[in-house]
């Protein structure tokens, strides 16, 4: 798989993308990513990449013409273009594991008020990471990038691990336990310690759900729930004083 960055930042990048999953999957071959410096396109001899928007107001604007040939410089025709900015699609884990099937992507990385509109004709998607700002594409691109390249194959050492994962299942992931079994009189569940592993998925299917409703609940209106887990929910509501 092949990813290319485009930021006025290169330097960014630097010592993330030598860390965990991500050196692996280079390290192995499966991901080789590029950083394509934005400022190299421009026209002056400064090296000017933004400029005071039309119509007034604050900050200033990214020239859509450095942007656009840098894009144009690395896409060879088949490549996935994506551009952050907060009113792109949120990125999900469904769209994770969707983009990690893309040969080649394009991640377009924006800053100051953002990127001249007319940017917007030449990109094949935009992503948010949130409803928040931050002050710059580069963080976006990284954590898009770590997503993808923990469930590329043989990156992670147990595949199945990244699948129980929060939001894999469309659902917050159960608590997880660990050395020792007590720790300040808090006990792991006996449960986790019982090596029944019918009755362990049970209970972590209940935690997860337990979890969702609490913390998440706008999960559920989209996970796939079997009657038994609808069971639940309504038991976990009643319990809590929440019945419909």
């Amino acid at each position: 798989m092949l990813i290319d960055i485009l930021t006025i930042f290169p330097e960014f990048f630097a010592s993330p993308l030598e860390c965990g999953n991500v050196k692996i999957a280079k390290n192995k071959g499966m991901l080789n990513v590029r950083i394509t410096d934005i400022r190299k396109f421009t026209k002056d001899k400064h090296h000017k990449v933004d400029d005071y928007g039309f119509g007034g107001g604050p900050g200033m604007v990214m020239m859509v013409q450095p942007v656009y040939d840098a894009l144009g410089s690395v896409n060879s025709g088949d490549a996935h273009s994506i551009l952050f900015t907060p009113q792109g699609k949120r990125f999900t884990q469904k769209r994770a594991d969707e983009l990690k099937e893309i040969e080649h992507l394009v991640l377009v990385c924006g800053r100051y008020k953002g990127i001249d509109a007319r940017i917007e004709n030449f990109i094949d998607e935009e992503l948010s990471i949130g409803d928040y700002v931050v002050s710059g594409g580069e963080y976006a691109a990284l954590i898009v990038i770590d997503a993808i390249a923990r469930l590329l194959p043989g990156v992670m050492g147990d595949i199945g691990s990244a699948m129980e994962d929060s939001f894999s299942s469309g659902l917050l992931d159960a608590p997880r336990y660990t050395r020792p079994r007590e720790f300040m009189g808090m006990k792991v569940p006996d449960v986790l310690l019982s090596g029944n592993h019918k009755e362990i998925d049970r209970w972590r299917r209940k935690e997860s759900l337990k979890l969702t409703l609490a913390k998440k609940p706008c999960l559920l209106d989209n996970a796939d729930l079997s009657d038994e887990d609808k069971k639940i929910i309504k038991n976990l509501r009643n319990r809590d004083g929440k019945e419909e």
